[in-house]
């Protein structure tokens, strides 16, 4: 089954929006040497599950995005959120058997999705009877 693999944000003023994202997760931007001004964003290490993107200039192609971003503490991010500017659109709540989510806007009016969910048990290492 196809999987997402990179993301789009459309921003007003790009440079205050990769200000946010690598404040709020610590992602990492490049300029991009193709003919449009685009930011390819690095958002951790690609042994990991999750995607990259990047971020451009908003226009009519491109109004905005919107992802879900997997976090292990949604309180925590919570409050990063509010301390760079973003805002809360949907506060935290419960989905059954998922996790908690909430939705936010970023400092470009973008909406996005963070969710917690719970951390999956480690296996247990196999014991040798010697």
């Amino acid at each position: 089954m196809p999987r997402p693999v990179h993301f789009d944000i459309a921003a007003d003023d790009p440079e205050r929006a990769m200000k946010f994202y690598k404040g709020v997760f610590g992602w990492k931007f490049d300029k991009w040497d193709g003919p449009l001004d685009y930011w390819l964003a690095t958002t951790g290490d690609s042994k990991e599950p999750g995607i990259d993107g990047g971020i451009s200039r908003r226009n009519k192609q491109m109004p905005g995005m919107m992802n879900t971003i997997g976090v292990a503490s949604l309180d925590k991010y919570i409050k990063k959120i509010e301390s760079k500017g973003g805002k809360i659109l949907m506060p935290k709540m419960e989905i059954p058997g998922i996790g908690w989510f909430a939705t936010f806007q970023d400092t470009e009016g973008n909406m996005f999705g963070i969710i917690e969910q719970p951390a999956k048990p480690k296996k247990a290492k196999k014991r040798s009877n010697l």
